[in-house]
């Protein structure tokens, strides 16, 4: 695939963070762009958690000014989608993937991929969006580095054999976002939803959501029009914003 028009890339070599380096070099920015690095000495994941990122896995941030609040937080799923494109498209195993809600990308069961989003501020208000995406293309963190009933992290090489560099990974990606950037710009949410639906994990099956304050557990129904899950519980239909999905 091509290099999308419009997009830059900007590549480095051992950093802290590519989110980091996105929320400083975002003034200078004129569109969006691709930070890659070669390796994050303090790569983090949601709330915060550590991401652990061993030599030869793929570790950027995508940065998108002029996002609209409202619309940000979609951008999760147009990633993820991005994610699965790629994925498929370097192994030709699309059955091997799908896609967890609300950021993470599976590979036979276990986590390859996740997606961080974070808010550029300037002038005190929203001016653009970074996206993290850190995917295992050459090793994976042992069970021990996440969190108690976390999936277990699975590596591109270990599962399926396949030797993909960061650079051609990328290469992969770029394109695959900037189709389904395109599509949520022009016709709105309703496109990646039907897509996403089409490559969720556990759709139909009883998961639970962790919340700050409580656990909810339910049967997996959906994702809403406004990117939300749904789960059907015993004292009805739960529409979720934001939590972490166990199962």
């Amino acid at each position: 695939m091509s290099w999308p028009p419009g997009y830059g890339h900007l590549p480095l070599g051992e950093i802290a963070s590519t989110l980091d380096e996105a929320a400083r070099r975002f003034p200078e920015l004129s569109g969006p762009t691709w930070i890659t690095a070669t390796r994050q000495t303090c790569a983090r994941g949601r709330r915060g958690r550590p991401w652990e990122n061993p030599e030869g896995n793929f570790a950027a941030t995508l940065v998108l000014p002029a996002v609209a609040p409202e619309t940000a937080a979609l951008r999760s799923f147009a990633a993820a989608l991005a994610l699965f494109d790629a994925c498929a498209a370097v192994t030709g195993r699309p059955e091997a993937f799908a896609l967890k809600w609300p950021n993470d990308v599976l590979l036979n069961g276990g986590k390859l991929a996740g997606i961080l989003l974070e808010s550029l501020m300037a002038r005190g208000g929203m001016a653009g969006l970074a996206i993290g995406i850190g995917v295992n293309l050459a090793d994976a963190p042992g069970a021990g580095a996440v969190e108690e009933g976390a999936l277990r992290p699975v590596s591109l090489a270990g599962a399926t054999g396949a030797r993909v560099s960061p650079e051609d990974f990328l290469a992969e990606l770029a394109p695959a976002y900037a189709g389904w950037e395109a599509q949520l710009t022009a016709f709105g949410f309703a496109p990646l939803r039907t897509a996403w639906m089409a490559r969720a994990a556990k759709l139909g099956e009883t998961i639970t959501a962790r919340l700050p304050a409580e656990e909810v557990t339910g049967v997996f129904r959906e994702v809403d029009a406004a990117g939300y899950l749904v789960l059907s519980t015993s004292d009805g239909l739960r529409r979720i914003a934001a939590g972490d999905v166990f199962f």
